[in-house]
């Protein structure tokens, strides 16, 4: 970085067009794939071109000249694209994109510091080709409306006669350097055979858009690829509305008055021949101030949470990749961007997203013509949703495809050996198809660069359980699948059940408790050597945490009675037998530092209200722990068996 910005004004200034420029970038992906459907939108060319101009701007200012380059030649074809002077073809679009992913490196290394693989001379070069194109067109077309004018009204001045601008059945197609390059991203098409291709006159008038839409499978990565881009250099920044920081404010005024209220009374020794009155007054200080620290925690909370449009913002231009990569069409539609979350929440939910789009496109919507085939649009629709269900986000994801096989999946588990066949005969539809979220597990038939690899729906899950989410998905044959995200509003402050076994205390999140259950030791069974419950004529299989985490017995354990914590994740349900259930308490997650973060089943660690350290269950883990278990063969039929009837 320059000597420019050694002054903390400077870095401060830094700091804030870094912030707004990747915003804007983030913006424009969403415009441009607006405007391949609205080429003529005149309110959305101006927009797009202002917000270029102020990227340039701005860069200018602090000194960049890399962006600032990069960013004026785009802003060149900006400009020609809202004078009507060329049309918007998905061609000229790629080209621009092009220019806002380097922009978005260019950014990214400013921010880092580590140089961007942008080759500028290169992308310069290609935008001026596109203006040359779009300049001479312009001259062509007012040249011929300008001898039209002549031979109709050869009796009117020559300034009088006007060019109009060219509308879209007007516009010559693009040059042939851009036409073979076009052609190249065709699929199956060698460099030899797309060169033998024969351009098309310029003066042609323009046939509908798709003809400049590439087929194949060729297109360039872009920075379009979802969040997972500079995942390891996450915006550690945040935009708060100062109406949100002055009520934190007055809370933190309300807190140094029931502080001092409390110095007060704790300082008076005047007090003391009345000691019930001063008892009172302690009380409702201490009333006061457990609702001033209450409203403050929310307060501080809101101030972390950011709505959800800034991770579904990314995905319309990853849409429009992809679907013109693999030679589909398809529509995104979003709803519930306003949602919010907490910062560290949306940080963590945009990979499992892009991993479950990605596969919706791959393998959920089939090819335009099978759609027409099977008496569906050719056009196939993936819709994200987002709504706030009491204490949880729920993110919905569904596509209208053919749905997931559930007998090839029931298959392709026997044949992996994750389950057994008199397991899968047992299971339910909905259990069978939650199977695509165990390690390794694909039904692809060939692995390309999109999915396939087996590890993209295992990824999901294990993302989603590190926020204590869950994530399932429903089907229906030739009608599409659904996939269900159910996340926490934040992750650092949760409700929690304390359990303990023997003279341990252990705090079990609330959101992943559906009931609690006491019974008798002679209530357990035993299912082929596993210990299950009878739940309601349900068999639910247990674990007993004394025995998982080996608790030494105490004289206090009451041995002829335990309590069952019944504890859900997805469809999987589990009971998790303790000795005690003392009481539920709010929690502040605490990091178990480097050298304890590893131990699995735990997701963290708390100080309760007595000064204790208490640690948090991760149920997440727990249950995955136990399928892996099942798959090594380390836990017998049975208890498989009683897990796959929940």
């Amino acid at each position: 970085m320059s000597d420019a910005f050694d002054n903390e004004e400077m870095k401060e200034i830094l700091q804030d067009f870094l912030t707004e420029a990747e915003e804007m970038l983030e913006g424009l992906d969403t415009y441009f794939v607006q405007l391949e459907s609205r080429p003529d939108d005149r309110t959305l060319l101006n927009e797009i071109f202002r917000t270029a101009h102020s990227i340039k701007g701005s860069a200018g200012f602090i000194g960049l000249n890399r962006i600032v380059e990069v960013a004026h030649h785009a802003e060149n074809v900006l400009n020609q694209l809202r004078q009507g002077q060329m049309r918007a073809e998905p061609l000229v679009i790629d080209i621009i994109l092009e220019a806002m992913d380097a922009l978005k490196l260019l950014v990214k290394e400013v921010r880092t510091g580590n140089p961007a693989d942008v080759d500028i001379e290169s992308l310069s070069q290609k935008l001026d080709l596109l203006m040359q194109w779009g300049e001479d067109v312009q001259s062509e077309s007012a040249q011929e409306q300008e001898g039209e004018g002549a031979r109709e009204h050869p009796e009117e001045p020559v300034g009088e006669a006007l060019p109009e601008t060219p509308g879209p059945s007007e516009t010559p197609l693009l040059p042939e350097a851009f036409q073979v390059e076009d052609e190249e991203l065709a699929a199956g098409q060698t460099e030899e055979e797309a060169g033998a291709g024969k351009p098309v006159p310029a003066k042609q008038p323009v046939p509908p858009s798709r003809s400049l839409s590439p087929k194949g499978d060729s297109l360039p990565p872009s920075a379009s690829e979802g969040p997972s881009a500079g995942a390891g250099e996450s915006d550690q920044t945040i935009r708060v509305e100062t109406s949100r920081l002055d009520n934190v404010m007055n809370l933190v005024g309300e807190l140094v008055l029931g502080r001092n209220r409390l110095v007060r009374l704790s300082g008076d020794q005047s007090g003391l021949q009345d000691v019930q009155q001063q008892l009172k007054e302690i009380s409702e200080a201490v009333a006061q101030l457990s609702r001033v620290t209450t409203d403050l925690q929310l307060a501080v909370i809101k101030t972390r949470m950011q709505p959800i449009r800034k991770v579904l913002g990314k995905f319309p231009r990853m849409v429009r990749d992809l679907s013109r990569k693999m030679g589909k069409d398809v529509r995104l539609e979003l709803s519930g961007e306003e949602t919010e979350l907490d910062k560290s929440v949306i940080e963590e939910i945009g990979d499992p997203l892009v991993h479950i789009i990605r596969n919706a496109i791959d393998h959920g919507l089939e090819s335009p013509g099978e759609r027409q085939a099977s008496g569906k649009p050719a056009e196939g629709v993936v819709r994200i949703g987002a709504y706030q269900e009491g204490n949880s986000i729920v993110i919905e994801v569904s596509d209208d495809g053919k749905g997931i096989n559930v007998e090839r999946v029931k298959q392709k588990a026997i044949e992996k050996r994750l389950i057994s066949e008199a397991d899968a005969d047992r299971m339910s539809e909905g259990e069978l198809v939650n199977l695509i979220f165990l390690p390794g597990f694909s039904t692809a038939e060939k692995i390309t660069d999109v999915s396939g690899r087996g590890v993209g729906m295992d990824v999901v899950r294990t993302n989603i359980n590190k926020i204590n989410g869950s994530v399932e998905v429903r089907t229906t044959p030739g009608t599409g699948s659904t996939f269900i995200i159910r996340l926490p509003l934040t992750i650092a402050i949760i409700q929690a059940l304390m359990v303990t076994i023997g003279a341990e205390v252990y705090a079990i999140p609330l959101q992943t408790v559906v009931e609690t259950v006491k019974i008798t030791r002679e209530e357990v069974k035993t299912l082929s050597g596993s210990d299950v419950l009878n739940l309601r004529d349900q068999v639910l299989p247990l674990l007993r945490l004394r025995d998982e985490f080996k608790v030494p017995d105490t004289d206090s354990a009451d041995s002829s009675r335990c309590y069952v914590v019944v504890v859900q994740l997805g469809s999987r349900l589990l009971g998790l037998v303790v000795d005690r259930l003392p009481y539920q308490e709010e929690v502040v997650i605490k990091s178990m530092g480097p050298l304890l973060s590893g131990i699995r089943g735990m997701a963290g660690a708390t100080i309760t209200g007595d000064g204790k350290v208490v640690l948090i269950l991760d149920v997440a883990e727990i249950l995955q722990d136990i399928q892996l278990r099942q798959q090594s063969g380390a836990v017998q039929t049975g208890y498989q068996t009683a897990m796959n009837r929940t």
